[in-house]
């Protein structure tokens, strides 16, 4: 496996592979600290590509809060054992001047629902500017057949399968499953933050979940009556979520009902780390319904 810091040194070595017939290419973003869901996203390229490519590197134009930027963990070294491990040919970690140099004047802006709600409102817009754009860099700088995201970044997926789709980029984009710890709690680099009794409260964030997943399952159909079942076991872990919202799965619209599939999606603070997560819900068939009950 290699460390390759600059895009023209990554482009003659995939370009050199690709002469030796390895045609395949899949990408893994990320920001480093891997964990497990980043190495679940390694397997699943691996599993389809003749080379393998994951980039670290931590975004600044995505973070909106200084602290949440300077606190992120950067263990590049730990990365790189567990990068190998998992199968990775080729780490891309550039210093930010690679893909911001001196001059750079360019944004990638998506307009509309996709970046304006959720993550959006909450975050600011130039958030959003800053995935969408550093995404476009790393793609153009890779140029994969595939790049693989996880799920629980619902609305950043949306937002990259948009963007490739405008741009006319020409990489499929690959979801996968949110990947969770044994007790539930959605996998992410900031859960290291988590103190032991912050990550226990932080466990009702996905109960929350189970618990609207099973009312629905049960036939309920009522947001207002979905809503309520999550904010009660949030309320009662000490959890006054940021959002917690039933959107459309492909375009945010907010909706009253679950009569298709629906994305229920919580952002929630839990001590000075601010954690995501969702689920789709897909509505119980009136036999499935009366058998439940």
């Amino acid at each position: 496996m290699r460390i390759i810091r600059t895009i023209a040194e990554l482009r003659s070595e995939l370009d050199a592979r690709r002469a030796e017939g390895a045609i395949r290419h899949g990408f893994v973003p990320t920001m480093g600290a891997l964990h497990e869901g980043h190495l679940s996203l390694v397997r699943a390229a691996r599993a389809e590509s003749d080379v393998v490519v994951l980039s670290i590197f931590v975004n600044p134009t995505q973070f909106t809060e200084a602290a949440d930027l300077d606190g992120y963990p950067r263990q590049e070294a730990a990365d790189a054992a567990l990068a190998e491990a998992a199968g990775v040919d080729l780490i891309f970690a550039p210093e930010a001047a690679e893909l911001y140099p001196a001059g750079f004047a360019t944004t990638v802006h998506l307009a509309g629902p996709l970046t304006e709600t959720l993550e959006g409102a909450k975050r600011g817009a130039a958030h959003f500017d800053g995935v969408a754009t550093v995404v476009a860099k790393l793609l153009l700088a890779v140029r994969p057949e595939a790049a693989y995201f996880g799920q629980k970044d619902a609305q950043q997926l949306l937002v990259v399968r948009r963007m490739v789709t405008d741009l006319g980029i020409p990489t499929r984009i690959v979801a996968c499953p949110t990947s969770r710890d044994a007790d539930g709690l959605a996998r992410s680099s900031r859960n290291v933050r988590l103190s032991a009794a912050e990550r226990e409260q932080a466990l009702a964030i996905p109960r929350a979940l189970d618990a609207v997943t099973e009312a629905v399952a049960r036939g309920e159909t009522r947001v207002s009556a979905l809503a309520r079942a999550a904010d009660a076991i949030l309320d009662a872990a000490g959890i006054r979520p940021e959002y917690l919202a039933f959107v459309t799965p492909d375009h945010l619209a907010p909706v009253g009902e679950v009569t298709g599939p629906v994305l229920c999606a919580i952002a929630a603070r839990v001590g000075a780390v601010r954690l995501i997560d969702n689920t789709e819900l897909v509505p119980a068939s009136p036999r499935t319904a009366d058998t439940k009950e």
